[in-house]
């Protein structure tokens, strides 16, 4: 079934389990996704960032996205991840998107505040649930360097008054975790995990997944995250087998041929984050 954020998020705190959001880099990725959620029967969110629905097309994804979604029995989000500007927003929203974030963290609080809302009030009007994001994440986003790689943590009075401000169905929190790190795990701050979950009561968002030790996500979990995000992880994957198979192919080989073990090195990095995470055969 093709859900929003918010559903697919619902039960995640009361049982102690997270769903993976895992990043599509290109649309022969897609369907290799999906076929690893079906066989762990875990639910799953695909999600893309503000370029790469740009290069596959808003519509064309989210069309694909929710015929696969329907056809199987499991639970499915699409959610554009890390937008800092509204327009991009409404075109996913008006495109079909189940989930989008509003990515405006590396302004002031009350600026994050205004810019969080006018995105909610929109996509509330379409059923369409809205991620936003405190605090600084280091690392990089599409090859960009974010705050000069430092992170900034999360304050939980911030996220008090954040959540009642905005409205928004998940909140992205800062506790050490860096973008784009697949070479080293990232030492997380579990006291700052736990205040912040002490104080508030909506789903809790990592980003930057992949430069997590599987012992530390499982922490995480325990500790309140709802939503793991997992994208470095797939693509090096992907590009791996990839490099690979393209390097000895001949030039009259099927291109077919030549992807299918990249999707499925995809699919299994997603099995068994799965597992990491614990939502397998959570279908509620």
């Amino acid at each position: 079934m093709y859900v929003t954020l918010k559903e697919i998020l619902k039960n995640t705190r009361k049982y102690k389990f997270a769903v993976g959001a895992f990043n599509i880099h290109c649309l022969e990725m897609v369907p290799a996704m999906i076929e690893a959620a079906k066989a762990k029967n875990s639910p799953i969110i695909l999600q893309v960032s503000p370029t790469t629905c740009k290069y596959i097309g808003a519509s064309l994804l989210s069309n694909l996205v929710k015929y696969l979604a329907n056809k199987a029995d499991i639970n499915v989000t699409l959610h554009l991840d890390h937008a800092k500007d509204f327009n991009t927003i409404k075109e996913a929203v008006d495109n079909g998107f189940s989930s989008v974030m509003i990515d405006a963290s590396a302004l002031p609080l009350e600026e994050n505040i205004e810019k969080t809302k006018e995105v909610v009030e929109y996509a509330s009007k379409h059923g369409v649930s809205v991620e936003s994001e405190l605090g600084t994440i280091g690392g990089t986003e599409e090859g960009v360097a974010l705050n000069d790689g430092k992170i900034i943590y999360t304050r939980p009075q911030d996220a008090i008054k954040f959540i009642e401000a905005t409205g928004i169905d998940a909140l992205a929190i800062a506790i050490g975790t860096s973008h784009g790190q697949y070479k080293s795990k990232a030492k997380l701050n579990f006291n700052v995990l736990k205040e912040i979950y002490d104080v508030t009561n909506i789903p809790l968002v990592l980003h930057g997944g992949t430069g997590v030790s599987n012992e530390d996500l499982k922490k995480c979990i325990l500790g309140g995250i709802s939503k793991v995000n997992v994208g470095t992880e797939l693509n090096v994957a992907w590009v791996t087998a990839a490099k690979e198979n393209f390097g000895k192919a001949k030039v009259n080989d099927s291109c077919r041929d030549l992807l299918i073990p990249s999707n499925y090195a995809v699919q299994k990095v997603i099995e068994n984050k799965i597992d990491v995470l614990g939502s397998s055969k959570r279908t509620v």
